[in-house]
């Protein structure tokens, strides 16, 4: 393409909303869906005593939170392929009604099966709207001005991780724990409302051929992979006869899968990307960076409370500065890409900042002083904010125009995919090095079933035995998340240095 021809596409680029009151309203509305969504993941964790308080049958427990993402990630490149062939729109609305419905669904739960339940329907929508909410910025801005959007996609996931819990603490504090569910209804049919009102249809070019046989199949693999992952909390170990059942249901899934893919003419995930090394790459980054900047946070919260001592609140707040590092990093970041249309090396930056604080995280002990762990804390913040949306420009830029919703379905996937793996390998880690070192501490029966409460009411000398058990349990697992980071820093400095387009693809 000559510079001239070029020219000519920048200039000729047309937004889905040329209007820029109505875009930046679209925006809003788009960003409230993936709050909502995202939210839906982490605000049950606080309230799960109490249903199980309610409802009984405790050994259910996991499936609340395991059912949603299980979902979640199993229908991601179903819609993404659905948006490419229908239209965004459409597939937008009917992903944010099923949320809603399935919210609904989880207000009015009566036992603890209908509940696992709704929360399967509530997924199978919020897989969706993270899906379509990327897609449709590819459709509201060019390239360039789309990376700093992006950037406010990833924010308002790693907010609604931030603020999950505490909100639904709150909620069901003041108004029980259906009422962290039912929230979810005004702002769906606000949502929903909105989108249909001032979202245009933009009918796609191509004709529909949907690969039922694909999406059947993809969504075996994926809810395979996340539920054995989750398997060592409802099997009782990663090498349970169920548990290696799953991972053989998975890889023969897998494998027709490709099978299956090599033959339709509408692949849900066109195999072509893979042959991508730019794509390829970008999905090793988008897997780690789900790894380590969803996998790890729960886990950092844990260490924080076992080992320096601080309340669930006083935790909470030491991670304003992991939510203000990342906010920081990801609209530095957002804005420079736009300026700049390069992303590399930011994901360079991203990983190598991850990897520092880490490698950090491993000389921390009991005598640590607080300041110092919120320092690293700010750090690790403003390194993944740094790399939160490369994954997703990188990909988008990479993929041709037909395949973009199917482009970013497969970057939304494995994001979750390494949060849901690494969470497990960090918890069996964990609980390895743990277990079995109660038997030293007195009266500890059990170190590992510790709430902190009960640890602020231990004798100071028992207090900090089970400080010193969980700095050294934590050791191997701060080194793994290192090693993971490493990974994704080799991905990241072997990508081409490739800018960013300004104007559309042909």
């Amino acid at each position: 393409m000559d510079s001239r021809l070029r020219t000519d596409d920048d200039a000729a680029y047309a937004s889905l909303v040329p209007d820029p009151r109505r875009r930046m309203l679209v925006v809003c509305l788009l960003m409230s869906g993936m709050f909502m969504a995202a939210l839906d993941n982490q605000i049950v964790s606080t309230a799960l005593p109490t249903i199980v308080g309610e409802f009984g049958e405790l050994e259910r427990f996991g499936w609340v939170g395991s059912a949603y993402l299980l979902a979640t990630s199993a229908v991601m490149p179903v819609y993404g392929k659905l948006g490419d062939l229908f239209g965004r729109k459409y597939v937008m609305m009917t992903a944010i009604f099923i949320f809603t419905l399935g919210s609904l669904a989880c207000g009015l739960a009566v036992s603890m099966n209908t509940l696992i339940a709704a929360r399967v329907l509530q997924g199978l929508g919020g897989g969706g709207i993270m899906v379509s909410i990327f897609s449709i910025n590819a459709d509201l801005f060019e390239p360039r001005v789309r990376a700093r959007y992006q950037s406010y996609s990833s924010l308002m996931l790693m907010a609604a991780g931030a603020v999950g819990p505490t909100l639904g603490g709150v909620l069901s504090d003041l108004f029980g724990w259906r009422s962290i569910f039912l929230v979810n209804l005004p702002i769906g049919i606000v949502v929903l409302t909105g989108l249909a009102f001032i979202l245009p249809y933009r009918k796609p070019s191509r004709r529909p051929k949907i690969d039922y046989a694909g999406a059947i199949l993809l969504a075996g693999a994926v809810a395979s992979m996340v539920l054995w992952a989750d398997s060592r909390e409802i099997f009782g170990s990663l090498v349970a006869p169920q548990s290696l059942a799953v991972v053989c249901f998975g890889a023969a899934c897998l494998i027709a899968w490709v099978q299956v893919e090599r033959r339709v003419p509408e692949p849900i995930i066109p195999l072509g990307l893979f042959a991508n090394p730019t794509v390829s790459l970008l999905l090793v980054v988008s897997l780690v960076s789900g790894a380590i900047g969803i996998g790890s946070v729960n886990y950092i919260a844990l260490f924080l409370q076992t080992t320096t001592g601080l309340t669930p609140s006083q935790a909470g707040l030491l991670f304003m500065a992991l939510t203000g590092g990342i906010a920081a990093g990801s609209l530095t970041a957002g804005r420079l890409i736009s300026l700049t249309g390069r992303y590399k090396i930011f994901s360079i930056i991203s990983t190598t900042g991850s990897l520092l604080t880490f490698s950090l995280f491993t000389t921390v002990h009991p005598g640590t002083p607080v300041y110092l762990i919120g320092l690293l804390m700010l750090l690790q913040g403003v390194s993944v904010g740094f790399g939160q949306q490369v994954p997703v420009i990188g990909v988008q830029n990479a993929a041709s125009t037909a395949d973009l919703g199917a482009a970013t379905g497969a970057v939304t996937l494995t994001r979750m995919a390494g949060a849901s793996i690494a969470i497990s390998i960090y918890g069996a880690i964990l609980t390895a090095f743990v277990t079995g070192k109660a038997g030293a501490i007195p009266g500890v029966a059990s170190i590992e079933g510790l709430t902190p409460a009960e640890l602020a009411t231990l004798p100071e000398r028992a207090r900090a035995l089970v400080a010193a058990a969980y700095t050294d349990a934590f050791h191997p697992v701060f080194l793994t998340m290192a090693g993971t980071i490493a990974l994704g820093l080799l991905a990241a400095v072997c990508l081409k240095d490739i800018r960013v387009q300004t104007g559309p693809k042909r």
